[in-house]
């Protein structure tokens, strides 16, 4: 194969990859919580295909992984008492069965035992990373902004909310959670406010999306009739040695 049809190759494998990510964060815009990504993209030396005047070695296109926008989402009122947002950095913390979680989803619920749990049952862990239990008998509950809670006069916990100083360790591990992949620990996040009774929406802008959609499909069909020429104007070379002999 040529060099060329090589190189094209590269490049169209990370536009598909961009396009795979464009399209994740355009079905996720109404997503509570959810944070915008976007492909690194390097450029990697390597041994041509075959030996030919030109540059040696050839740089062909790598996929250089995930960059990911954790800036702030808007905020909206659902007045549910358990709806949470969290106004600055930092996360929820969630203990799950394959190990604690973090998390902007502040869509939040009571199980049967009490427990603020997320939507999946999953249970919400205060600042002291225990579970954080309510007894529903006390009345309504209250969440100031600094994660108290409280029913009537009576403080009952306080939520966490964590903050890490990296947010490269953190790997998206499903259901809009993430998982430290480092021993990095989790520390408060003093500066961030809970709105209670409010949710974050997602930082994707769809509009920006289905531009960057648009411009990835041109890139790639105009790579495939590159690709398509360099094919057909070796096939024509072939065929004209082919005659001379």
């Amino acid at each position: 194969m040529d060099n060329a049809l090589y190189v094209g190759l590269s490049r169209q494998m990370t536009l598909r990859r961009q396009l795979d990510i464009v399209a994740n964060n355009i079905a996720n815009a109404d997503t509570t919580g959810f944070k915008a990504e976007q492909p690194l993209v390097r450029t990697e030396p390597r041994a041509p295909a075959r030996t030919v005047d030109g540059p040696n070695p050839i740089k062909f296109v790598i996929d250089g992984g995930l960059a990911r926008d954790f800036s702030q989402g808007a905020l909206r009122t659902t007045n549910a008492a358990f709806d949470l947002a969290i106004d600055g950095p930092g996360f929820f913390r969630i203990q799950t069965p394959n190990g604690e979680r973090f998390t902007r989803d502040g869509h939040f619920r009571l199980d049967d035992t009490g427990r603020i749990v997320t939507q999946a049952g999953q249970p919400v862990l205060d600042s002291g990373g225990a579970e954080v239990v309510i007894d529903p008998k006390k009345g309504i509950v209250e969440i100031a902004r600094d994660g108290s809670m409280s029913q009537g006069i009576e403080q009952v916990g306080r939520l966490g909310v964590f903050a890490f100083a990296d947010l490269s360790v953190l790997e998206k591990s499903g259901d809009n959670q993430f998982r430290n992949t480092s021993n990095q620990q989790p520390e408060p996040a003093p500066g961030s406010l809970l709105r209670q009774g409010m949710l974050e929406g997602s930082n994707v802008n769809p509009i920006l999306q289905v531009t960057d959609m648009v411009e990835v499909t041109r890139a790639y069909e105009s790579l495939a009739r590159m690709m398509e020429s360099t094919q057909e104007l070796s096939r024509r070379t072939v065929e004209r040695l082919g005659r001379v002999e």
